[in-house]
């Protein structure tokens, strides 16, 4: 799984993005007013969330799960190299952590942008698509 927030702005519109390398599935959805670390957490969330119900809570069980992410914060965070001092970040964090006690094993693993390019642009695309909504383009 490719996950990737954005903000425009920060704190601004964001968006998320996921692709589901594995069975060919790609995410865009606006997430309102958020921090980018804030959007990247909730790419995290969203990626693990849809996995487990387009393969089922049986399978989930017996499946690894190498979530790929273009953050280094989060990804660090979440192996434990980083300590949580934002506020705003411990819930997602913690809301990632429980989701992955439904799968095998959950790997957190830093890319760099230009490999992340498909999770991107669905970000993007969900942002891009609400502000078109809200006439700001």
């Amino acid at each position: 799984m490719y996950s990737d927030g954005g903000s425009r702005g920060n704190p601004g519109p964001a968006a998320l993005g996921v692709h589901i390398e594995t069975l060919g599935k790609s995410y865009g959805e606006y997430l309102g007013e958020k921090t980018n670390n804030e959007a990247e957490y909730a790419a995290i969330v969203f990626g693990l969330k849809k996995i487990k119900a387009l393969i089922g809570k049986a399978k989930a069980k017996q499946t690894s799960v190498e979530c790929r992410m273009d953050s280094e914060l989060a990804c660090k965070q979440l192996n434990h190299e980083y300590k949580i001092e934002n506020e705003k970040l411990q819930p997602l964090f913690l809301e990632v952590w429980n989701l992955s006690l439904d799968f095998m094993a959950v790997k957190f693993v830093h890319v760099r942008r230009e490999l992340n390019t498909v999770a991107d642009a669905c970000a993007n695309k969900a942002m891009d698509e609400a502000e078109k909504k809200r006439g700001l383009f």
